[in-house]
């Protein structure tokens, strides 16, 4: 039931500006910047690497990175599984960005693909932008692999504390005028999906509905509301 929330309310496109940093303020800036070289300068590694155990982030900055880099004119490229890896001429036309998520699950065959794809684009030009739920040197990849994605930058993303993301959600209902409570947050911290673009969403879903109501958002409102929308 609580995927209807969801539909009915989609949170806003990952971008780095919608980040919630937490500890994480040294990853989001070398993620832009990596994708900031490309548009502007050389940069200075081939590759990037962000790990993290799942719901951190990763998946976040590698959209935000996509959107960005869409946003510069630079091609964007995503593999995964079964991906054919484009004719090798075609790397060198202009400077790309290239993503895959969760790299520690490639196949033989993602593998293989990406071994080609880091050498021609240490040769030629472009970005590799990975994450995974372990750093490098733990990866069960073939080695030649492994290393390679050892090269560039490395950053781990760490979970938020629930502490971050009420002073988050907080900090967001400031911006839209909100005064929010911090057992409103707590509430949904406990009642509904705890990564960010979920709890905003809600929070951002709960706004409309007190002003529709033109009664202020409280504990009862948001309980009330939330138990609706879930069939509870």
């Amino acid at each position: 039931m609580q995927q209807l929330i969801f539909d009915l309310y989609p949170a806003a496109p990952p971008s780095f500006d919608n980040f919630v940093v937490g500890h994480n303020g040294e990853a989001l800036a070398a993620t832009r910047g990596f994708v900031e070289a490309f548009a502007s300068t050389t940069p200075s590694h081939t590759g990037l690497f962000l790990w993290g155990a799942s719901g951190a982030g990763k998946t976040h900055l590698l959209q935000a990175a996509r959107a960005q880099a869409l946003a510069s004119g630079l091609s964007v490229h995503r593999l995964a599984r079964d991906h054919a890896l484009p004719p090798l001429p075609e790397l060198s036309t202009s400077p790309a960005l290239w993503l895959v998520d969760d790299v520690d699950a490639a196949d033989d065959g993602l593998q293989g693909t990406l071994f080609t794809l880091y050498n021609a684009l240490k040769e030629n030009g472009g970005g590799l932008l990975v994450s995974a739920s372990v750093p490098p040197a733990r990866l069960t990849l073939r080695e030649d692999l492994r290393t390679r994605l050892g090269w560039g930058g490395i950053y781990e993303i760490a979970a938020l504390r629930d502490e971050d993301k009420l002073q988050a959600l907080i900090a967001h209902a400031d911006g839209r005028g909100l005064r929010l409570p911090a057992e409103v947050v707590a509430y949904l911290l406990k009642h509904s999906r705890r990564d960010m673009r979920s709890l905003v969403a809600v929070l951002d879903a709960l706004d409309r509905h007190s002003l529709s109501l033109k009664r202020p958002l409280t504990l009862p409102l948001a309980r009330e509301w939330l138990l609706r929308q879930t069939g509870g």
